[in-house]
């Protein structure tokens, strides 16, 4: 089976290349910069704008799983371009290319659209894909952490300094991005019954996790016992300006990330979840964290 990825270059594609070619799966990966050599891969120049490459990516492939996407940008016409210009674009190559099966990560944001431009894209692009005709798989992911992970590292690093600032209240469901590399790929061979389904899947953790507990955790798994802070919503935004302020385009905490991260509630649904019979995580949270803490300290990133 060949199947082609998009993002296959970025935190969660290239944890799906390597469990693709551990499944001796065959990967046609989009990306924008020469890349080296990778076993089981045949890379192809070009990004979501390019209409040929998008059609030498799709010609003759099993699937398509679309992982690339705008998570951070300045204003909402980057989110638009995107992840919603650019899902329509692959659509529409996919259908072209007769592809007969499509996974699309998407983002538990999308469940509150009004919240954020991230969001609102995401649930743009969700309902391409759900009037798209094609056979369907939607995944919307919690927050995902690992090895090479540029946006929870952030934490890792506050507690490394011995604070963690978190949103004043509320919860959320994790997922370690072996795990869901492991479900998309998983998806492809499951036919109808994962078809036309939009899942939710995490840790396995019931109820997700509170803000200070998360940040305990971290905590733990650097080696420190670092204080909580938590942040109210008017405290959160002006540290975005400032952050907005110190670090530019490349500030991880915006005002359109405020605008979901304030959100209490991002506990995945009940029913959106995977059934245990075709899926379920395999790495418990606490030892991920340690794990991903110890690949940050090889790295030098700690």
């Amino acid at each position: 089976m060949t199947i082609a990825v998009t993002g296959g270059t970025g935190f969660v594609g290239r944890s799906l290349l390597e469990v693709a070619a551990d499944r001796g799966r065959e990967v046609r990966a989009l990306a924008r910069r020469p890349q080296a050599p990778l076993a089981g891969v045949d890379w192809i120049a070009g990004d979501l704008a390019d209409r040929e490459a998008l059609r030498d990516l799709v010609a003759g492939v099993e699937a398509v799983i679309h992982v690339a996407g705008v998570v951070n940008g300045p204003d909402a016409a980057a989110f638009e371009a995107g992840n919603v210009a650019g899902t329509l674009a692959l659509i529409e190559a996919a259908i072209a290319a007769g592809v007969p099966r499509f996974v699309f990560v998407s983002s538990l944001s999308a469940r509150e659209p009004g919240l954020s431009a991230y969001g609102r894209s995401k649930a743009k692009a969700e309902k391409l894909v759900k009037a798209s005709g094609l056979d369907w798989t939607i995944v919307r992911p919690p927050a995902i952490y690992g090895p090479r992970d540029r946006e929870m590292f952030e934490l890792f690093r506050s507690a490394k300094w011995g604070v963690i600032p978190t949103p004043k209240e509320g919860r959320a469901s994790l997922i370690h991005v072996h795990d869901l590399a492991r479900l998309l790929t998983a998806l492809i061979p499951l036919g109808e019954r994962v078809s036309h389904r939009t899942l939710e899947p995490d840790d396995g953790k019931r109820g997700g996790w509170e803000h200070y507990e998360l940040a305990r955790a971290i905590g733990w798994a650097v080696g420190r016992r670092p204080k909580v802070l938590p942040l109210s919503k008017r405290t959160m935004e002006w540290a975005a300006k400032v952050d907005g302020v110190l670090r530019g385009t490349r500030a991880k905490l915006t005002l359109d990330r405020v605008g979901y991260l304030t959100h209490p509630d991002w506990v995945v649904g009940h029913g959106s979840r995977i059934p245990a019979e075709l899926w379920r995580p395999q790495i418990e949270t606490r030892e991920g964290l340690r794990a991903t803490a110890q690949w940050y300290r090889e790295q030098g990133w700690l």
